[in-house]
C-alpha cells in the first residue's frame, strides 16, 4: 500500500488533476451557477490506499451508482456550489447520481447514507456534518464494500482506507492563519479581534480557531482576542452575535468570522450599530464567495480565504483512478486562494 511505485502513481495523477484544473480559469467549474475555477489538488504525499487494501468490490465507473449525502441545506453558496458542482459532473461523466441531504441532522444523515446503499449506490460521496457520529452508517458501506470517498470535513473517529477511502478537502489550519496574516497586516499589528465560530463538533471550526490563534500568538503580540462566540456558520446568528459582541466589548477593532456567512451578518451589526465595517471594524473572513469578494470591492470587508467547493472534478476522478487500481493518497489537500483590496475587483467573477 506504501510502495514507491503506489506514491508515484499517486502524485502523477494528482499532477494531472492539478494541470487540468485551472483555478484563474472561468468557464472551468461546470455548468449552473457554480462559476469560477474547478479545485486544484496539492502533491499529496503519505500512506496511500489502493482497492485490495480497502476491501472494495471493483465496478466499472461508467455503469457505477454514485451516492451523494450532502449535510446541510443548499441554503449558503458553499453548499449550493458543492451539491451542484457534484451533480454536474457527475452528468458530464454520465453516470448515475443519488442524492439525499440531512438538513444538519446527524441521524438523518447516517438513515440517507444506508438509504443510498440500499438503493444500489456502489460508490459514496459524503459531506459529513459532523466529525463525529457517522460510524452506523460507514459500517453499512463496509459491510457492502462501498468505497467512501469523504469531502470538506474530516472524520476524527474513523480510519482512512478502512472506514472511508480518501477525505478531499482545505487545510483548514492553513486558512485560519492566512485570515490572522490578512488582520495583521491590515491592522499594522494592532487590533481587538472578536472571533465568530463555526458550528461545534467538526474539525474546520477547530481548525481554523488554532490556525488564527496559534499565529497570533506567535506573530502578533499587540492583537488581543476579547471575544469568542459560536455563530453556527450561519448569517443570521453571525448579525445577532456580533451585536451582543459589539455591545459588551465596545472596543472592538476588528472580527474574524470562520465562514462567509456570518461575516455578512457581522457586517449588517456593525452597521446597525452605528460603525462603518471595513474601516472602523475590520472584517476577515474564510469561503471566498462571491458576495463577500464584492464586499472586498466595496470596501466593507478587508480580506477573505478561499475555501473551494467544487469538489465534482476531482471527487469523481479520485474514484475513478481508484477503480482502475491506482493508489490514492488517503488525504487530498486542495489549494485555496486568497482576496484582498488588490485583486478582488479582478477575481470577483471566478468566486461562487
Amino acid at each position: 500500500m506504501k510502495s514507491s511505485l503506489g506514491a508515484v502513481a499517486a502524485v502523477a495523477a494528482l499532477l494531472v488533476i492539478s494541470a487540468c484544473a485551472n483555478p484563474e480559469n472561468n468557464g472551468a467549474g461546470g455548468t449552473g451557477s457554480t462559476g469560477g475555477g474547478q479545485q486544484t489538488a496539492s502533491n499529496s504525499s503519505g500512506p496511500t490506499c489502493t482497492l485490495d487494501a480497502y476491501g472494495a468490490t471493483k465496478v466499472d465507473f461508467s455503469k457505477a451508482v454514485i451516492g451523494f449525502s450532502q449535510s446541510e441545506a443548499e441554503a449558503n453558496p458553499f453548499r449550493i456550489t458543492e451539491t451542484q458542482s457534484i451533480t454536474d459532473e457527475a452528468q458530464k461523466q454520465g453516470v448515475q447520481l443519488l442524492k439525499r441531504n440531512a438538513n444538519s441532522n446527524l441521524s438523518q444523515q447516517i438513515s440517507d447514507i444506508q438509504g443510498l446503499l440500499a438503493q444500489g449506490a456502489n460508490l459514496l460521496v459524503v459531506a459529513p456534518l459532523n466529525s463525529e457520529g457517522l460510524e452506523p452508517a460507514l459500517q453499512a458501506a463496509r459491510d457492502k464494500k462501498v468505497p467512501v470517498v469523504t469531502i470538506d470535513r474530516k472524520l476524527s473517529s474513523a480510519t482512512p482506507c478502512k472506514d472511508y477511502l480518501t477525505f478531499i478537502g482545505s487545510d483548514f489550519v492553513a486558512q485560519g492563519k492566512r485570515a490572522a496574516t490578512q488582520l495583521v497586516k491590515a491592522t499594522n499589528g494592532t487590533a481587538k479581534v472578536a472571533i465568530l465560530l463555526g458550528a461545534t463538533g467538526n474539525n474546520v471550526t477547530t481548525d481554523r480557531t488554532s490556525g488564527f490563534t496559534d499565529y497570533l500568538k506567535a506573530n502578533a503580540p499587540n492583537v488581543q482576542v476579547v471575544a469568542q462566540q459560536t455563530g453556527d456558520f450561519t448569517r443570521e446568528k453571525g448579525q445577532s452575535v456580533t451585536e451582543q459582541l459589539l455591545q459588551a466589548h465596545p472596543d472592538i477593532t476588528a472580527i474574524y468570522a470562520e465562514n462567509d456567512e456570518m461575516a455578512l451578518g457581522a457586517v449588517t451589526a456593525i452597521n446597525g450599530a452605528g460603525k462603518k465595517p471595513g474601516t472602523d471594524i475590520k472584517v476577515f473572513s474564510v469561503d471566498g464567495t462571491r458576495n463577500v469578494v464584492q464586499g472586498i470591492v466595496n470596501g466593507q470587508i478587508n480580506g477573505d480565504v478561499e475555501s473551494n467547493p467544487r469538489f465534482g472534478p476531482l471527487a469523481l476522478s479520485t474514484l475513478k483512478d481508484f477503480l482502475d487500481g491506482k493508489a490514492i493518497p488517503q488525504t487530498i489537500t486542495i489549494q485555496d486562494k486568497e482576496y484582498d483590496s488588490a485583486n478582488a475587483a479582478a477575481q470577483v467573477n471566478n468566486a461562487y
